[in-house]
């Protein structure tokens, strides 16, 4: 395979996009030659897929590529400013810009940098060599570390030794599962793959929310069955998460089911100790609701139920929402080696089932001679029951009528 040189432009349309364009022309115009194109958007477009964040690297020192930005009418937000980062916005777009840096210390969690204008030393302090690709405005590439032969072999290697790259940020080790899980063919590098065994433990260091972002990033790639099979094996899995069940994912994904969330929920036991790892991997308050609905014991014995039966489902969908209903559903039927007959019908219902809404309200029941008080509240339950196990059809006026 003989290796590309270069990013034709023109079969890249984000390289000539307009809000690319103001941005490199506000950083260049500041110093030429000063920025280029670096990480995913150059490994996804050597590997033709799909670009949508865009980093570019610079000489500038922070303030001077703001200063250029904002002079060229492109709002800039500090958003990594202590590690040389700064997003700008053109035409509603962002791009991460961040000046080429070197680490003067690390402790495996975070790092002191200095700001350097050499991009070798810039590149070979990143993690895997097709992340430390760099392009020229023109598509031009750059490479130090031979990371285009290793993205287009589909080699996730390390930049020098893999025992150095992880003692600078720990989270490496999963980032690795998760490249590896997006991009890799073939067997994982042996050499990195024992590195990742040997120093396991500093994950114990990370804190929960860089560990379950990075977690859901790996669980939304295409199939992460092969990848968690080697995290299993790493003992990393029981490091991060504990006893988890690879079969009821596994079972999942050949449903064709890619949220990374419900995977997650695959895995996760259907117990109190599921609750016990969302509160570990603090999850937002959503990602702890969506949890703790999924494997409520009530919802999971009326689901097993009624799933069988239209009017069945949708009075649960009626009652909890889709979401609650259909994430039961998928880890029920994942759960069985032969999911049965009418699972993908009922599934499919319980996620494009849309709940009409209660035509009675309690004015209503005023205006019909219904007291305030308990009495209200007792008859509008019973008039909504009745409305739901009519599957909906009886009308305001027959409601009123029946009360």
């Amino acid at each position: 395979m003989i290796s590309p040189d270069r990013l034709e432009p023109s079969e890249h349309d984000w390289l000539l996009a307009p809000p690319t364009r103001r941005v490199i022309e506000a950083l260049e115009g500041a110093e030429p030659r000063s920025a280029r194109f670096v990480g995913g958007c150059v490994r996804n477009a050597l590997l033709g897929q799909p670009v949508s964040d865009i980093d570019i690297a610079t000489t500038l020192l922070p303030e001077r590529a703001a200063q250029a930005l904002k002079a060229a009418g492109i709002a800039v937000h500090p958003t990594g400013i202590a590690h040389g980062t700064l997003t700008a916005v053109a035409n509603h777009q962002p791009f991460e810009i961040t000046t080429l840096r070197r680490d003067v210390s690390t402790d495996g969690r975070r790092a002191t940098v200095a700001f350097t204008t050499d991009w070798d030393e810039d590149a070979r302090r990143r993690d895997f060599t097709m992340n430390a690709i760099y392009a020229e405005p023109d598509g031009t590439l750059i490479d130090y570390v031979g990371g285009v032969e290793d993205a287009l072999h589909r080699r996730i290697l390390f930049i020098g030794r893999p025992e150095d790259r992880i003692a600078e940020d720990y989270l490496r080790i999963l980032r690795f599962f998760r490249f590896y899980a997006w991009y890799a063919h073939g067997d994982p590098d042996q050499e990195a793959l024992a590195a990742c065994v040997a120093m396991r433990d500093g994950l114990t260091q990370l804190s929960a929310e860089r560990v379950w972002n990075e977690t859901k990033k790996l669980l939304a790639a295409e199939d992460p069955r092969t990848a968690l099979a080697a995290m299993d094996e790493a003992g990393v899995m029981a490091a991060l998460y504990g006893d988890l069940d690879r079969a009821r994912l596994g079972r999942l994904v050949e449903m064709g089911e890619a949220d990374a969330f419900l995977r997650f929920l695959a895995l996760c036991p259907d117990d109190a100790s599921g609750e016990a790892l969302a509160q570990r991997m603090k999850m937002s308050n959503a990602e702890k609701d969506r949890l703790r609905a999924a494997l409520d014991p009530e919802l999971t014995e009326a689901v097993a139920r009624e799933w069988q039966t239209r009017a069945g489902l949708e009075k649960l969908v009626y009652r909890t929402g889709n979401q609650a209903i259909a994430d039961r559903l998928a880890l029920d039927f994942a759960s069985v080696e032969t999911p049965p007959e009418g699972w993908g019908g009922a599934l499919a219902h319980a996620r494009s089932f849309e709940t009409p809404e209660f035509p009675v309200t309690g004015a209503d029941l005023l205006a019909a001679g219904v007291p305030k008080g308990p009495e209200l509240g007792d008859s509008l339950r019973r008039l909504e029951d009745r409305w739901v196990d009519s599957r909906f059809a009886l009308t305001k006026a027959e409601l009123l009528q029946s009360l």
